[in-house]
């Protein structure tokens, strides 16, 4: 019955809390994976950071192609399970992770395609870029494990079990962590790999989340399925899979886009400057992404309330999970702002880096301040099937508002402008998403600033 899924039952703000502390330590994980790689890579020294700075567009596209099947995944198993369609449900899992091998697949052949003509339009420099190509090479390899355990990962959050996700992912980054040393540097009988050891150590730690993705899902009792008797391939629910999970698809694509956009702006400059951003920007979104997997904790809690028709429940989840954002969001501000120099130093980074490099985290950390809440109105959209909403606030804060702001600041305040387009960005797209949310009339007819500024409230059991 209904009334024993704690989605319908258990108290918001417990329920949150519950929800969204495990995906959020998993998306801390996800994003690890390329920090750890780039601290260790640093210590080659700053031609290989470039390189890897320069492969983090491609490899954010593709984490953003494993999120898009996972969450639309997501998203239609809560909502099916909130309409009690057990299997709907079951044949979901079946698609997805069919979906997720058949796409994981394409997409590693494409980047082997494309990476060479890649690479060669951002530098001249020939150490880089057989740098660059040499670690791409191999990273292209984790796509298909990298698909097969988000995917699996979202089937179990969409149940409410949202702990036993969170250990696979915690044993693909220990194993990426203990690999990367080891590979890259030679460490007892292994040779040194340099950065093809810090690849190959990405490629294993997502192998070893999948492995045991699978495990869980086949081998333990849940309240999902893989569906193989009586299974038949679905137009209906493929295409409700992408439409789902296209918001959170095109949120993450857009800022692989956007590091594509920055990176050429910070060319004329130098590779230095390149080197600084690519390393900055795992900072950033290790930071967002964290927040994000708060909010994706928020979004099966959303729709499944939203299919169940409980517009009360929807909404709470909404306000509490908006009040959760923010405060993390100003915690990341504060970190950032305080500490650039201390987080610099983690990739050793140069004295030239330093130069203009503290400065430029301090002006884009207060862009966490406005990204946030923005975000939260698109999941919101999201859960609630607004598809187009969602995707109009994605669209804004990472390509149609961002590129004309950089060019214009960079022609007036050269490098500073690029850092300024940050914060002038998010600030517009808050006050758009504010927009959308007031003229597409917010559920019960509660007022957004009350939904920003309400306090929590106590709620029995």
């Amino acid at each position: 019955m209904q009334a024993e899924n704690k989605m319908a039952v258990m108290p918001i703000g417990k329920l949150i809390c519950q929800m969204s502390a495990p995906p959020l330590i998993s998306m801390f994980l996800q994003y690890s994976y390329n920090l750890i790689d780039s601290i260790f890579v640093a210590k080659l020294g700053e031609n290989a950071l470039t390189a890897v700075s320069l492969s983090f567009p491609i490899t954010t596209l593709m984490n953003a192609a494993s999120i898009w099947i996972g969450v639309g995944v997501n998203v239609l198993i809560a909502g099916y399970l909130g309409g009690k369609a057990q299997d709907k449900a079951d044949s979901v899992v079946t698609h997805g992770i069919l979906l997720s091998f058949v796409v994981g697949a394409l997409l590693n052949i494409l980047v082997l395609l494309i990476m060479k003509p890649y690479f060669r339009a951002f530098t001249g420099n020939e150490e880089i870029y057989k740098l660059s190509i040499a670690y791409m090479g191999l990273c292209s390899l984790m796509q298909i494990p990298n698909m097969v355990h988000i995917a699996i990962q979202k089937m179990i959050q969409a149940t409410g079990n949202m702990v036993a996700p969170m250990w696979f992912q915690i044993a693909g980054v220990v194993v990426n962590f203990i690999l990367n040393p080891i590979l890259i540097f030679g460490i007892g009988a292994f040779p040194a790999l340099g950065i093809c050891g810090s690849a190959l150590a990405t490629v294993a730690g997502y192998m070893v989340s999948m492995i045991l993705a699978f495990a869980l899902l086949l081998g333990t009792k849940q309240k999902v399925h893989f569906q193989i008797k009586g299974f038949r391939l679905q137009k209906q629910i493929i295409g409700r899979i992408f439409a789902f999970g296209l918001p959170s698809f095109i949120m993450n694509a857009l800022s692989s886009f956007m590091v594509t956009f920055v990176n050429l702006f910070l060319a004329a400059y130098s590779a230095t400057a390149i080197a600084f951003f690519g390393a900055y920007f795992k900072i950033q979104q290790l930071i967002v992404m964290t927040v994000n997997g708060l909010i994706q904790g928020c979004l099966p809690v959303m729709s499944f309330n939203y299919g169940a028709g409980n517009r009360e429940r929807l909404n709470l989840a909404f306000r509490y999970g908006t009040i959760l954002v923010s405060i993390m969001m100003i915690i990341g501000t504060i970190v950032v702002t305080v500490y650039p120099s201390q987080i610099l130093k983690l990739f050793a980074a140069s004295d030239e880096m330093c130069s203009f490099g503290i400065s430029a985290m301090r002006i884009m950390a207060v862009s966490y301040l406005f990204c946030g809440i923005s975000t939260m109105i698109s999941t919101y959209f999201q859960a609630t099937g607004n598809v187009l909403s969602s995707i109009g606030i994605q669209l804004c804060r990472q390509l149609i508002l961002f590129v004309p702001a950089m060019w214009c600041l960079d022609k007036v305040f050269q490098m500073n402008g690029i850092w300024y387009a940050f914060p002038v960005t998010e600030g517009i797209t808050l006050i758009f998403a504010l927009v959308l949310m007031v003229l597409g009339g917010y559920s019960n007819n509660h007022s957004i600033f009350k939904i920003l500024t309400e306090q929590f409230k106590q709620e029995k059991s």
